[in-house]
């Protein structure tokens, strides 16, 4: 039997798992039935105490069922709320209890599917968990290794993600590059200059190749948290004064039920008793009645995959709607492609500062890159492709798989690795 090597991509968004044997093409596993990709969510039902991930996570939270829905938990990585606790169900758990469960479930779909555990893996990690923060960024990769050893994952390696799906990219090459590695994911967006070439990738340590690399904060869930604070949350009251006309509303409210992974911690007897106490204060009191159906329903999550949705129909579309429609419910706000551009350039142009220190960090031109690698399902955003590509009009545009190349790049590196 083949030996395989294991390669992991848990993303903000989705995750994938790549298997490749020393010498030969990397395959994704399905996952959740056919599909290869998951995405990295969980629901622990309160109805019958069962824990359901991925498309069945969102499926059970959309349908209303009773329970606890967790995703993006990559995002809090590194940060304090790593240390604290959250209830699920009748049990309190930790942040990196939940990320090791979900990479459990992982972990069982391998062995489903390759019939053993192997015990070396390969995870993919961004440039930076944290901006500007060596000792956050070190501590939230040795927080995800734990959660790792926990699952049973015994030897365990990481590689960046732009890097990885550099590797996967390199096998098609029939000549040397110099490529840039543009990979927008859920909650990072990071960049690498790599020299590629047929006879690069035969070598097992590419320290070498790698001219620079850099990254930001910046991701697709980051995209969706601008989009509906510009558009949706004027709709529950920020922005708007109270009745004396002397302050506006507290505007952190608004900014964390945007945000995915804070909506969760909004479910608590305190924040409701805070908005019911804003709408005695509010001139505009009725806006707030939407905010409380939030709480009430525990629907921020259902509000905020709304969001996403309609953001990804203006890739294509230059009009959509953010739509949620359910008893007690019905809210439908417009939005262009321009008011979308509007409320993600501060993003864009972090994206954009970001490539340019890849550049100066490797001590190349934007002329001297010949191919641009796009991964990532943030990079199918019409503003953030524009600002990646168009500095090198003159280059190759590579699309790779969006959301699997990153899996597949970690398990060729892995076969290369500890073959």
């Amino acid at each position: 039997m083949t030996r395989l090597h294991c390669g992991v991509d848990f993303g903000t968004t989705n995750s994938t798992v790549g298997l490749c044997a020393p010498g030969g093409a990397p395959h994704l596993i399905p996952l959740e039935g056919e599909q290869v990709t998951i995405p990295s969510a969980l629901f622990f039902s309160l109805e019958d105490g069962s824990v359901h991930f991925g498309r069945s996570a969102v499926h059970e939270y959309m349908d209303g069922a009773e329970g606890r829905f967790m995703r993006a938990l990559k995002s809090i990585l590194g940060t304090s709320l790593m240390k604290e606790t959250t209830q699920v169900g009748r049990d309190r758990m930790t942040f990196q209890g939940l990320i090791a469960r979900f990479l459990r479930n992982l972990r069982e779909r391998l062995e489903t599917q390759h019939g053993e555990m192997p015990e070396h893996v390969v995870l993919g990690r961004p440039v930076f968990f944290i901006d500007g923060n060596e000792e956050a960024d070190r501590t939230a990769q040795d927080q995800l290794e734990a959660a790792a050893r926990a699952e049973g994952f015994k030897h365990v390696e990481f590689q960046f993600e732009p890097v990885a799906a550099a590797m996967n990219f390199e096998r098609e090459l029939n000549a040397e590059a110099l490529a840039l590695v543009v990979d927008i994911g859920g909650g990072t967006s990071d960049f690498s200059v790599l020299r590629l070439s047929p006879e690069r990738s035969r070598a097992a340590d590419r320290r070498d190749d790698i001219l620079s690399t850099s990254g930001v904060h910046v991701g697709g869930t980051d995209f969706d948290r601008q989009l509906n604070i510009a558009r949706v949350m004027p709709n529950m009251g920020l922005g708007s004064l109270t009745k004396d006309g002397k302050r506006h509303l507290p505007v952190w409210y608004f900014n964390d039920m945007a945000t995915w992974h804070k909506i969760n911690q909004l479910y608590t007897p305190r924040t409701m008793r805070d908005i019911q106490q804003l709408k005695r204060e509010a001139a505009e009191p009725e806006k707030l009645d939407i905010y409380e159906h939030l709480l009430v329903h525990r629907s921020g999550h259902r509000l905020a995959a709304q969001v996403e949705k309609a953001k990804i129909e203006l890739t294509d579309a230059a009009e959509a709607e953010i739509t949620l429609k359910e008893p007690g419910l019905s809210l439908a706000v417009p939005v262009t492609r321009g008011e979308f551009d509007d409320a993600s350039a501060e993003l864009v142009g972090r994206i954009e500062i970001a490539i340019d220190d890849a550049l100066a960090a490797a001590g190349v031109a934007a002329e001297a890159i010949d191919t641009v690698v796009m991964t990532g399902g943030g990079a199918q955003v019409p503003a953030v492709r524009r600002a990646a590509v168009i500095r090198f009009a003159h280059a190759r545009i590579a699309q790779t798989d969006r959301f699997g190349a990153v899996g597949l790049g970690l398990a060729v590196d892995a076969a290369r690795r500890f073959a």
